[in-house]
């Protein structure tokens, strides 16, 4: 309802945008660390004040490049310290930085790059052997910059050096004042049900994000944050924004996100909290297992990305200390939606209680409202047991997909994000599928992600997944596809019996595959719909 006769308030008009976030790091927590696992070999360390700098300097070299306002500027890279220099300098100029993922296939990559229509890639050298396909393929992009100094430039190609590019350029920078709504970042989801699609992120958006990131997890001047999920992947869940915004300082493990080595990183640098997925973390419990302790200074991780197993709840906070907070969001969600932090009024619960309410994905952080519709749009109640459509809204929630002119919202202006789930009375959000992976099983569904969760726990399971496989009867009944953790394989028979009492009994599978592997995404998630095609022919009794 629109009103009129309203008072303007009296305040001044600054805009949000993301070049003041790194001025206030500089000023006020200068001397704050910045550390990379650098591909180079050596750890390299930096400070906000010195990042500030160079991101003037990058400024300089990015006009004199000829990138102008509007103009997408593509990187593909993994977390790093010039990484995060781009974040800035891009966006600062009035341009875009579009982070592309390396690990599409370079098919994907190529017609990413051409439907954004960048003017220049800046790429880790890692990816060097990608470019000559970059090359041939898109005809937008006039520069390639690798990520690196001359010692280390790849000769297998015209690529221009990012330090030698930054070295005869001047630090301060007139940084342009401009409307917060003006774009500055560009991500595209992974495309698993047709061809990734753009989501353009505004400063306004990518600023309020921040403050909801840091104030929905509790980071402080106190912490220091290691961004496992990429930078590349929805801006590392808004920390390279957020974590200047408090004064917390960064470590970044280039490549090596193995257990042993983030181990290694975290223990060396005395980091306090990490945010990651969770194929990430099972790598990370194993190394802890192995050596009998936490990272020193560990005091908590957030996972998001997919669903965290009970298993891994119980690993970090009962073997080890390590508090969890599950997180939830999507890439056109900028990406925050809810963080599980328990109320003091859970205080009370057991042990194995609050574990169970940890599992599920949390409560809707300021600025983000929830609603759950049934499949004619009616709201349904916030009951925990009424499953239906998860709809959102919020000021950095996207209204509708890069060069589409259609809006991807409904008619009332909700986002409706492809997942079931239900809420609570206390408002807390359990994902029980997405709509395209739920089992419906004689009129019932049946949640996927609790039953692969249920079974992650059994001693024997390394990786599961769960897909509904035909029924004559029952129309589809699930079928669980297990990697081993060793030799032994248990026979569905034996899994059920295990499972009794965790999940309804008519949840149990009705039959049990073994794989070497699971096929894994882009975004680390495990891809169902290749699964589904591989086992398309399965069949099942009657």
């Amino acid at each position: 309802m629109a009103l009129s006769g309203l008072m303007p308030g009296l305040m001044m008009d600054r805009p949000l945008l993301v070049i003041p976030l790194m001025q206030y790091a500089a000023a006020y927590h200068g001397d704050t660390k910045v550390v990379t696992q650098s591909l180079e070999g050596p750890i390299h360390r930096t400070t906000y004040a010195e990042t500030y700098r160079r991101i003037g300097q990058l400024a300089h070299a990015l006009v004199r490049l000829g990138i102008k306002p509007g103009d997408r500027v593509a990187t593909l890279a993994l977390n790093s310290w010039r990484h995060l220099e781009l974040y800035y300098a891009v966006a600062g100029i009035g341009a875009i930085c579009h982070t592309v993922n390396p690990r599409l296939s370079p098919e994907q990559i190529c017609y990413i790059l051409n439907h954004a229509e960048d003017c220049a890639l800046f790429f880790d050298i890692p990816f060097a052997p990608v470019m000559a396909k970059v090359k041939s393929a898109t005809s937008s992009i006039r520069h390639l910059i690798a990520m690196t100094d001359a010692a280390h430039l790849p000769g297998d190609g015209d690529f221009l050096a990012y330090e030698d590019l930054l070295a005869r350029e001047p630090h301060d920078y007139d940084w342009p004042t401009f409307d917060e709504n003006t774009a500055g970042q560009l991500c595209y989801t992974s495309g698993t049900t047709g061809m990734p699609k753009g989501v353009l992120y505004s400063h306004r958006a990518l600023v309020l994000h921040g403050w909801g990131m840091m104030a929905a997890c509790g980071l402080n001047v106190a912490d220091t944050s290691l961004p496992v999920v990429p930078m590349f992947h929805v801006n590392a869940w808004g920390m390279p924004y957020g974590a200047p915004m408090v004064g917390a300082a960064q470590v970044y493990a280039g490549r090596a996100m193995d257990g042993p080595s983030l181990f290694a990183l975290m223990d060396s640098e005395d980091v306090t909290c990490a945010q990651g997925v969770p194929t990430i973390w099972m790598g990370l419990i194993a190394e802890m297992r192995a050596q009998g302790r936490k990272p020193k200074h560990l005091e908590r991780v957030l996972i998001g990305g997919a669903a965290a197993p009970v298993s891994m709840v119980e690993a970090f906070e009962l073997e080890f200390g390590v508090e969890v907070n599950q997180g939830w969001g999507m890439t056109e969600m900028t990406p925050l939606g809810v963080v599980n932090t328990l109320k003091p009024k859970h205080a009370s619960l057991s042990k194995a209680e609050k574990i169970a309410l940890k599992a599920k994905q949390g409560r809707a952080v300021f600025g983000v409202e929830l609603r759950i519709v049934d499949a004619s749009g009616q709201l349904l109640p916030r009951d925990g047991a009424s499953a239906g459509h998860l709809q959102v809204r919020g000021p950095w929630i996207a209204k509708s997909y890069y060069k589409e002119t259609t809006s991807a919202l409904t008619l009332d202006g909700w986002f409706d994000t492809g997942d079931i789930a239900t809420l609570d009375g206390d408002g807390y959000l359990h994902i029980t599928d997405r709509a395209k992976d739920i089992i419906k099983s004689g009129g019932e569904w049946i949640s996927s992600v609790d039953l692969e969760n249920a079974v992650l726990g059994h001693p024997d399971i390394a990786m599961a997944a769960v897909i509904g496989v035909p029924h004559e009867r029952w129309q589809e009944r699930p079928l669980l596809i297990c990697v081993a953790r060793g030799a032994a394989k248990p026979t569905v028979g034996d899994i059920n019996t295990w499972l009794g009492g965790k999940v309804p009994k008519w949840w149990l599978p009705d039959a049990v595959a073994y794989i070497e592997g699971l096929p894994i995404g882009p975004t680390g998630k495990i891809q169902k719909n290749r699964l589904r095609e591989q086992f398309k022919d399965f069949k099942l009794g009657a």
